[in-house]
């Protein structure tokens, strides 16, 4: 594929990270996370995520810096975007955009189960940085998180596998992307 951009966007513990690095993977694309560059800010301050979501509240230039150097990513193409605003900030450009999700509860057991946390922590953590997370996006863009008009591709991952959202996905880009690039590219 060529100058390709795909967009992978979902609350935490959703999935999406896990399938825009199998998909980038796949098609030979590069990986470009906002959710690493959050964690990794969050580390270099000595702030938890929990922190970090109050933090940025009061200073909005972390979000749009992170959110900057994800538009600028995209702008290089041949790359997927995993972000939580990852359609919306490739809207314009995307050439196919994925929302992946699940119900809270089942989100914040995997997440519990990843970061070897308690449960009641993931639930504080997650519900804390995504109030943090709509309104701040709100607020700097003007975006509704949980407006999924603007994607290609909504996928609930509470019933199937990793393995099986990533087929799904394989599917998609294979029957939709890759068509069109291969017109528009000759």
């Amino acid at each position: 594929m060529s100058n390709v951009i795909i967009a992978i966007a979902g609350p935490h513990g959703s999935g999406k990270s896990t399938v825009a690095r199998e998909i980038a993977t796949e098609f030979g694309l590069r990986y470009v996370s906002a959710g690493i560059v959050f964690r990794t800010y969050a580390a270099e301050h000595d702030f938890s995520l929990e922190e970090l979501s109050r933090i940025v509240l009061e200073k909005p230039e972390i979000d749009r810096e992170i959110d900057q150097r994800t538009k600028e990513e995209a702008n290089k193409g041949n790359v997927v975007i995993d972000a939580q605003l990852a359609g919306w900030i490739t809207k314009e450009n995307n050439d196919f955009s994925i929302f992946i999700t699940a119900p809270f509860e089942v989100r914040c057991q995997r997440i519990a189960t990843r970061d070897n946390i308690s449960l009641d922590q993931a639930i504080r953590e997650t519900r804390v940085r995504e109030e943090s997370e709509a309104k701040r996006f709100k607020d700097l863009y003007g975006v509704d998180i949980w407006d999924l008009s603007i994607y290609d591709l909504v996928i609930n991952t509470q019933r199937i596998t990793a393995e099986e959202t990533t087929q799904l996905v394989r599917s998609a880009i294979a029957e939709v992307v890759l068509p069109i690039k291969k017109t528009t590219t000759g």
